[in-house]
């Protein structure tokens, strides 16, 4: 069993299920992936999770016994998850997808979670993934909602800061080291996770359409536990963290923080 693993039980089967996950929004991710691959593929199937980062979402598919290829072009990242990994089921390459569609090989299931929004030009990207994805295999993309809660009063507001560089971005910056926000997750050791695109649930569908897909599940990440200062609290509190992805199951999809999403080929 790899290290660093959380017990916990978020999971809609109410089982007890592993996490290298700490936040509840994480696991909650992770838990669709896992639910919608058990529930239409064999345990032994291939996955392809593109953009792995430092392989959490890959190790926790292996642990369910799926035969996992994890991708990734940091090499930091793949040395990371190589470091962490001891499932033999489960495997790390540094290389693009545009790499793997050249070998011909395509698989059960493609990961592609929270990738997206760092991508110059997403389109490129999904026809590899077109390519790499058995006819009556599953696409599951997760993204942050671009209109939601943490991109508008965070990612974007720090962005236009950070490209202004002055007094305001600096002591930002020191009021973030004091309250112990890092930069860092537990997602990627990537060097730069900059947030270039933004979706709409609209734009996710004109997307899938464009690239021969069509979205066939929606699910909703959080509320608003990563917009300060609720986050201070809920980052110390599951309990809020918890009752914060619930109220997002409630309000309306312009509302959730990330959508979760399965793509399945346009046959028509």
């Amino acid at each position: 069993m790899d290290s660093a693993i959380k017990a916990g039980n978020f999971n809609s089967r109410q089982e007890q299920v592993q996490y290298e996950y700490d936040r509840i929004a994480d696991r909650k991710r992770v838990d669709f992936i896992a639910s919608v691959l058990r529930g239409c593929l064999p345990s032994h199937a291939r996955i392809l999770d593109v953009g792995c980062g430092n392989g959490v979402i890959s190790r926790h598919l292996g642990r369910l016994g799926f035969q996992v290829l994890g991708i990734d072009v940091s090499e930091k990242t793949i040395e990371k998850a190589r470091s962490v990994t001891s499932l033999p089921n489960v495997v790390f390459q540094q290389k693009s997808a545009e790499e793997l569609v050249a070998s011909g090989e395509r698989y059960d299931a493609v990961i592609c979670s929270e990738v997206l929004e760092h991508l110059t030009d997403p389109g490129a990207l999904l026809k590899v993934l077109y390519a790499s994805l058995k006819e009556d295999g599953k696409l599951i993309v997760t993204v942050p909602n671009g209109s939601g809660p943490r991109e508008s009063f965070v990612t974007k507001p720090f962005l236009r800061m950070r490209n202004q560089n002055g007094w305001l971005w600096r002591t930002v910056n020191k009021l973030k080291n004091i309250l112990g926000y890092k930069g860092t997750t537990v997602q990627s050791a990537a060097d730069n996770l900059d947030h270039i695109q933004f979706f709409s649930k609209r734009d996710l569908e004109n997307l899938s359409r464009e690239h021969h897909f069509r979205i066939t599940k929606f699910g909703k990440a959080n509320f608003i536990e990563d917009v300060f200062p609720f986050s201070f609290f809920a980052k110390r509190a599951l309990f809020l963290q918890k009752l914060d992805c619930k109220v997002a199951d409630i309000l309306p999809t312009r509302f959730t923080g990330g959508f979760f999403s399965v793509w399945e080929k346009n046959r028509q």
